[in-house]
């Protein structure tokens, strides 16, 4: 993690005294996110609106909150910390590991052991829930224990990687339109964030079936072909990966009893590749997450459907029309599990 006792990037002074009133403190990570201490997250349920509204808004500014714990939270109460945000209950959709605690079916406990957790899950940049219209709001991480060698997650702010695009690249990629490998789910790859007014792009890089364009010149539609669609994922994996040295994204390692927090709208993720390694090579890393329902539904422009059958014939003409969990493989041999 990049830290900088002298760090230019400020929170916002009122948006600070409002979290200070409260008995807590927050300061800007550099390049994104922040980072909250002094809220007491096992008392999630009394934390007043007004407080959770600002941090609710920091998040979507700034990508995502970490709260610094000085004492592990059960795992009730990381999950009623997690319904404080976007659709304010959980929206869960994974499988459930045998050391689940309780077999909690809210909590996607990760590992790179896969006798304590899922393994090898988010390697490339996406958003959690792209199978859905309406896309989680957030999503929630638990530390349970972080490995002693490294191997935390890679955030990157879409609305920043979408002002970093060229002019033209920004004016076709809002013509264009991702469909979801294993649900057919439509979703616009360039989408206005609904708290920041930012534009940001959206392509999950593991899951994505097909791309629609919007001619430019008439009421039409096509299918990107493969070559086309690969060099799109590779301009957006190279979007992304530029961020983590021009400031928009950051290698985030994590520390016991961190919870973060992610606006999914507003920043994508993907696991670090030390996350992944054995355990001995980096020790055992053990890791909660939560989702949260989305507010509404990501719904792409130019009154295309929501949804179309990507498991039945081709609609629209010649192009990539790839049904399947992992979508589109964009570069061999990349790991693409979800």
């Amino acid at each position: 993690m990049t830290t900088n006792a002298s760090n230019p990037v400020q929170v916002e002074r009122a948006r600070a005294a409002v979290i200070e009133m409260f008995g807590g403190t927050i300061r800007a990570l550099d390049p994104i996110g922040s980072e909250v201490s002094g809220i007491d997250l096992s008392a999630a349920d009394t934390l007043p609106p007004e407080l959770v509204d600002v941090l609710e808004r920091e998040m979507a500014e700034r990508g995502f909150l970490v709260f610094k714990n000085a004492r592990s939270l059960e795992p009730e109460d990381f999950l009623r910390a997690s319904c404080l945000w976007g659709g304010r209950e959980l929206h869960s959709t994974h499988g459930v590991h045998p050391q689940t605690p309780g077999g909690n079916p809210h909590i996607f406990r990760l590992s790179n052991d896969p006798r304590h957790g899922i393994p090898d899950v988010g390697p490339q940049w996406h958003n959690d829930g792209s199978f859905l219209p309406a896309t989680f709001s957030h999503s929630g991480y638990h530390i349970i224990r972080p490995a002693e060698n490294g191997g935390g997650t890679h955030f990157a702010h879409q609305g920043r990687a979408f002002a970093a695009l060229p002019e033209d690249r920004r004016e076709r990629w809002q013509r264009l339109s991702s469909v979801n490998s294993a649900s057919g789910v439509v979703h616009p790859v360039v989408h206005v964030h609904p708290v920041s007014g930012q534009r940001c792009i959206w392509l999950h890089l593991g899951m994505t079936g097909a791309v629609i364009e919007k001619l430019p010149d008439r009421d039409a539609f096509r299918l990107l072909h493969a070559d086309e669609l690969a060099q799109l994922c590779r301009e957006y994996n190279d979007i992304l990966d530029a961020g983590l040295t021009n400031g928009y994204a950051m290698a985030f390692e994590y520390a016991e009893n961190d919870c973060v927090f992610i606006d999914n709208l507003a920043v994508a993720h993907r696991a670090a590749p030390e996350a992944h390694m054995p355990v001995e090579r980096q020790g055992l890393r053990i890791m909660h997450r939560s989702t949260v329902k989305g507010v509404k539904d990501l719904a792409p422009g130019f009154d295309l459907p929501q949804h179309v059958g990507i498991d039945g014939p081709n609609p629209i003409g010649e192009g990539v029309w790839h049904a399947g969990g992992v979508g589109f493989r964009w570069q061999d041999g990349i790991p693409m599990r979800n």
